[in-house]
């Protein structure tokens, strides 16, 4: 497999199905495409005509989007186990990664990922203050309801722990404060070994965009 990612500092898509191969230990073919540079569009859509970021190229088969991603690496690679074994679980991971792959338009551009940088202060708008309340919530909720299971949000390792894994780095960015149980299962995904290498290789990057570059 091969598998297009933009900047390790500021891709947030890049990372959920980079991610899952990690944790898994899936051998794959990286190839990093920095974003916001004048030949980006270029050599993005020799990959795929969707001019974004991820793609998966596995064979002549080629997947474009985050969550598409995930899910065939789950099908063809993990015999379904990227998501919980069980049916409640699987089905309530299923709805939270839906809604982080489809909500949270206040997260995603008041509060961009940017890897390196720690202590940024922004102004919580009642929009955003809402979306965070929501993570917070699914955070909470699905910890204490699976934590026996594991220390994953459902207990086990899931795709749902790669859509919010991103969330979880811009909680940690911009000092956002949420609950016990939240930050706990955040610092715990924020801490594991596949994580911290992505943040490590994130800061070894030379290029710098300045829209992501957000607050003081």
């Amino acid at each position: 497999m091969e598998l297009v990612i933009g900047n390790k500092n500021y891709s947030s898509w890049s990372l959920r199905p980079w991610l899952l191969l990690s944790v898994h230990r899936l051998p794959f073919k990286e190839v990093r495409i920095p974003l916001e540079q004048e030949n980006t569009s270029v050599a993005i859509a020799q990959h795929s005509d969707a001019g974004k970021v991820p793609v998966l190229k596995d064979g002549e088969l080629t997947i474009w989007d985050s969550l598409a991603i995930c899910e065939y690496i789950s099908e063809q690679y993990l015999d379904g186990s990227g998501w919980p074994s069980s049916v409640r679980a699987r089905a309530e991971a299923r709805s939270c990664s839906a809604e982080m792959h489809s909500g949270f338009p206040e997260i995603r551009s008041q509060l961009p990922m940017n890897c390196r940088a720690l202590g940024r202060k922004v102004p919580l708008n009642a929009t955003l203050e809402r979306e965070v309340a929501r993570i917070d919530r699914i955070w909470s909720q699905h910890r204490e309801t699976y934590s026996s299971a594991g220390p994953w949000l459902f207990g086990e390792f899931s795709i749902a722990d790669c859509m919010f894994g991103p969330i979880a780095s811009r909680f940690k960015t911009y000092g956002i404060n949420v609950s016990t149980a939240s930050k706990e299962y955040m610092d715990f995904i924020l801490n594991h070994e596949q994580m911290r290498e992505w943040v490590s290789q994130a800061h070894g990057e030379p290029e710098t965009i300045a829209v992501s570059e957000v607050g003081i």
